[in-house]
């Protein structure tokens, strides 16, 4: 340890009362954390990129200071896809401090893994007053059965109006507009539905059919348009 000059020359003062750490809430118990190892926390955090072009939504299963599960979720750009495989495999076994210090490549992930590290050593996890916390397996829930991240994809330009592409129910194929062409429903097809009817033997047809749904007051519609085409289905 180097001292300065005028550091050296301080005459000592003794500090007077230190508690340590404020404590704080981790997995039901309240933790004055001093070590890595001290936190366990199941949380989420979202992240972009310099541009802003893109953005992760990142999920962490951390027991006693390691990273036991992480989702990735990218939105945005095509290249964050490539670099949210990479961080699933990076990721799980690492303490939160040098996933923080990891580079994932991407700037948003780098960002979520941020924002995470900043709600878990503060106590503000989503499991921070559920005693024991989460299991491992945890990450996979907001996905749904169909594993299949909810995305919701809309457009709408002044001239012409809003198209629904993508709900979270699937790919939108139809939006179903009332006489004065106003949005009134909307027909869809399940993709993550469809492949698996597909993987259990049906041909596509087969599955595309069965995995269609909708929403709204289609039955009512003067008429349904392609919202990627503008073709009239009905």
């Amino acid at each position: 340890m180097i001292y300065s000059r005028e550091v050296e020359e301080m005459c000592p003062v003794k500090q007077g009362v230190h508690h340590g750490a404020a404590e704080i809430p981790c997995e039901g118990k309240w933790v004055k954390a001093k070590e890595v190892t001290d936190i366990s926390a199941f949380t989420h955090g979202i992240g972009w990129c310099a541009p802003q072009q893109g953005a992760c939504k990142l999920t962490l299963n951390v027991k006693e200071g390691i990273i036991q599960e992480a989702l990735v979720e990218t939105i945005g750009c095509s290249g964050m896809t490539h670099s949210a495989a990479m961080a699933s495999e990076i990721l799980p076994g690492l303490t939160i401090l040098e996933a923080l210090n990891t580079d994932l490549v991407c700037d948003a992930i780098n960002t979520a893994m941020r924002e995470l590290f900043l709600q878990i050593v503060y106590g503000r996890s989503q499991s921070a007053f559920s005693e024991d916390g989460l299991a491992v397996g945890a990450g996979l829930e907001d996905l749904g059965k169909g594993l299949r991240s909810q995305v919701g994809t809309m457009y709408g330009p002044l001239k012409k109006g809003p198209r629904y592409l993508e709900m979270a129910e699937g790919y939108v194929t139809g939006i179903a507009l009332d006489e004065e062409d106003l949005i009134i429903g909307y027909q869809f097809v399940n993709l993550g539905k469809m492949t698996d009817f597909i993987k259990k033997g049906d041909d596509p047809n087969t599955a595309w059919e069965k995995s269609k749904g909708q929403y709204g007051r289609v039955a009512d519609a003067a008429k349904i348009i392609d919202p990627r085409t503008d073709a009239v289905i009905k």
